[in-house]
């Protein structure tokens, strides 16, 4: 219950956060291209610096053995999004299958991991991370636009996330980790200090670009809500309750990831394709918002049934 509730309540600052956001852009004083430059310094900057600031540990056996139970349970979580999405959503409807397999595990499942359980934790979600952007990449694009010769190993190979995962293992599995001067690691802490405050910014920035009572009444976005958000992340409980690998705070971070709403990913894709953008951005921001009731239930739940 602690936990859930720890959840909620950083949930509610994020909100707020993302409030200011939604204000700036209502108000003129973030325009589309501005909202765009932020998106960029999240992407290329501030994940990746977070990414690569919490391997920057001493590597041990038992750390190393986390790592690779960590691969295995991310693996596994998002093997059973992307069936479950596929069997109820497919080709016939691309956004709706790639809204509910993929959650936003960089932009919100970061800062949440950070705030709720500490940094650290977000050593054992990095992999997922990888998983989600070189997915998204592939069979995400594939699904969006049915056409499988638009799926790119050159995007998923240059990603500024899988690099920096890339770079973060190098560091690890060198030894660096542990002699990285106390000048950089000042400055990686201060730039990964800008995460939640930019994310959230650029996720109401998202919010203030859709119509609000024209999200509220589609049923097909509250059906890909309730799997983003309700029944994806219950089949991955179940598969992490029974599976004997990892520790409870591995599997309760990879479960925040897991149950993090739908990835704004989905939308830049839609634009980029030429998709149905509106209901992109639609099942992007209602997602978000209901987060705010499903994740700290989902959350307590696993808390519960895990520990």
């Amino acid at each position: 219950m602690e936990i859930g509730i720890l959840l909620l309540k950083q949930i509610c600052v994020m909100f707020l956060l993302m409030s200011a956001g939604y204000v700036f852009y209502k108000k003129k004083m973030i325009s589309d291209q501005g909202s765009k430059e932020l998106g960029t310094i999240l992407l290329y900057l501030v994940i990746p610096v977070v990414v690569i600031n919490n391997f920057c540990i001493e590597r041990t056996a038992e750390k190393s053995a986390e790592l690779l139970q960590s691969t295995v349970l991310a693996g596994i979580g998002m093997i059973a999004a992307i069936a479950i999405s596929h069997i109820v959503f497919g080709k016939r409807d691309g956004i709706s299958c790639f809204s509910s397999a993929f959650s936003n595990a960089g932009f919100i499942g970061i800062p949440l991991v950070t705030a709720v359980m500490g940094a650290q934790y977000i050593f054992y979600i990095s992999v997922m991370i990888v998983f989600v952007n070189a997915l998204q990449w592939t069979y995400g694009v594939y699904v969006i636009t049915d056409d499988s010769s638009v799926m790119s190993p050159k995007k998923v190979i240059t990603n500024p996330i899988i690099l920096a995962v890339a770079a973060a293992l190098v560091i690890y599995f060198s030894g660096l980790g542990n002699h990285v001067p106390s000048v950089v690691t000042s400055v990686f802490s201060a730039i990964a200090g800008l995460n939640t405050p930019l994310a959230m910014m650029v996720s109401g920035i998202f919010l203030a670009q859709s119509d609000l009572l024209a999200m509220f009444k589609k049923k097909r976005t509250y059906l890909v809500c309730l799997f983003r958000l309700i029944l994806i992340p219950a089949a991955t409980l179940l598969l992490f309750k029974i599976l004997p690998v990892g520790n409870l705070e591995m599997k309760l971070a990879l479960m925040i990831a897991c149950a993090a709403p739908v990835g704004s990913n989905v939308a830049v894709f839609a634009r980029n394709y030429d998709k149905d953008y509106t209901s992109a951005v639609e099942q992007v921001c209602l997602s978000t918002i209901l987060c705010l009731i499903a994740l700290p239930l989902m959350i307590t739940l696993s808390s519960m049934i895990l520990g």
